[in-house]
């Protein structure tokens, strides 16, 4: 059985001893796990039954539990502890653990835990980072071909310098190139996986951060912004069909067929919006490639949009035995995914000048485009040629 499918088999038997009311078995159990297995288990369970899995926590990996689950959970989670309960959890963690945790706590709770930390522990001392000989000068043992990190890079840069650096831990440094800490390759794969789950949950209008069990009320509210904004949109695409609606009367196929046009200039699109996005995020489009990019991404939809325009025309004439309609078909569904394509390459680059993220809103304005302009083509050539 491979590691994941142990673990995983694991979780399940941890649950069930949960419902079974099996508590001391499950006290066993979950402390036996690692402690970014217990979040994944806190966030799969509704919220009594989470409860009740926070209280067998051993106080003594409770901070790293808090580290790794989302934050609305953590939120809900902290809610429950006195500041005694939250100083005895962080005690011992890393530092760097820690940093993240502290951002979470209450003024309060946050003073009364770094006044509990050591000395060592609050600054940081070169010498904890160092193992050679004491003896030693520092010139003759240190490394000089990692260059150090400002404290205030953004997490995307420090990415790019892991990924293209093949680094395993890198110093944090100050303005004036004092050592504040280091950052270590397992703090990259959680920014790295961070920011898949943003991709993802952006895509539909949804924070990676939410709580799956957190109140209907609640998660009805999040969603019918973004569900506000769809029907916005529709009725846009709506108001574009409402102007040919004499040619759609007369010629019926028109509204059989409608529908073809927008559904292909979306997938191109789409390609288009995923490529251009990613480009974004890794820093790979600048104002020397941009004009190439664009031409390459045009001359796809071109391509593409000749190749099926004319599978499209045949299909409809042994469909329908209408040339006129396969042609209008073809012709409105080049000029849709040419758009598509422009459209693909152009949002992100605007929705990033205007500081918003292309992941989250890119997708409902491409939708818009393709939807507007295949309906106008494909009506409009119908209303032109066909009447």
């Amino acid at each position: 059985m491979e590691a994941r499918e142990y673990t995983q088999a694991n979780l399940d038997l941890l649950r069930e001893q949960l419902e079974g009311g099996r508590m001391r078995a499950a006290r066993v159990m979950v402390n036996s796990l690692h402690p970014s297995e217990v979040a994944r288990l806190l966030e799969s369970l509704p919220l009594k039954k989470r409860a009740m899995l926070w209280e067998i926590v051993d106080h003594d990996i409770e901070g790293d539990v808090l580290v790794e689950v989302a934050d609305e959970v953590r939120d809900g989670l902290l809610e429950d502890m006195g500041t005694d309960e939250l100083v005895a959890a962080v005690d011992g963690m890393e530092v760097d653990d820690l940093a993240d945790l502290l951002v979470d706590l209450p003024e309060a709770v946050t003073k009364e835990v770094l006044q509990s930390l050591d000395k060592q522990d609050q600054e940081l001392f070169l010498s904890r980072l160092l193992t050679n000989d004491p003896d030693e000068m520092v010139a003759n043992v240190m490394s000089t071909d990692v260059m150090p990190i400002p404290a205030n890079t953004p997490e995307s840069e420090v990415v790019w310098e892991f990924e293209n650096r093949d680094l395993l831990s890198a110093p944090v440094v100050d303005d004036n190139y004092r050592v504040l800490g280091r950052i270590t390759v397992d703090d990259v794969v959680d920014v790295i996986r961070d920011e898949a789950e943003h991709s993802l949950m952006s895509a539909a209008g949804l924070d990676e951060e939410d709580d799956m069990f957190a109140p209907v009320v609640k998660s009805a509210s999040r969603r019918a912004i973004w569900l506000g904004i769809n029907l916005f949109t529709a009725f846009l695409a709506a108001a574009v069909v409402d102007q040919f609606q004499s040619a759609i009367d007369k010629v019926v196929l028109l509204a059989v067929l409608m529908p073809v046009v927008p559904s292909m200039g979306g997938v191109a699109g789409t390609q288009s919006l995923v490529i251009i996005t990613r480009a974004i995020a890794l820093g790979q489009i600048n104002p020397g490639n941009a004009m190439g990019i664009l031409r390459k991404e045009v001359m796809v939809g071109v391509l593409n949009g000749i190749g099926w325009a004319i599978f499209v025309a045949i299909l409809t004439f042994w469909w329908f035995g209408n040339w006129h309609i396969g042609g209008i078909l073809g012709a409105a569904m080049i000029i849709n995914l040419v758009v598509a394509a422009a459209a693909g390459f152009g949002i992100p680059l605007a929705l990033k000048k205007l500081r918003v993220d292309p992941a989250l809103a890119g997708g409902v304005v491409l939708t818009t485009v393709t939807d507007v302009v295949g309906y106008m083509a494909f009506l409009g050539l119908g209303a032109i040629y066909l009447l």
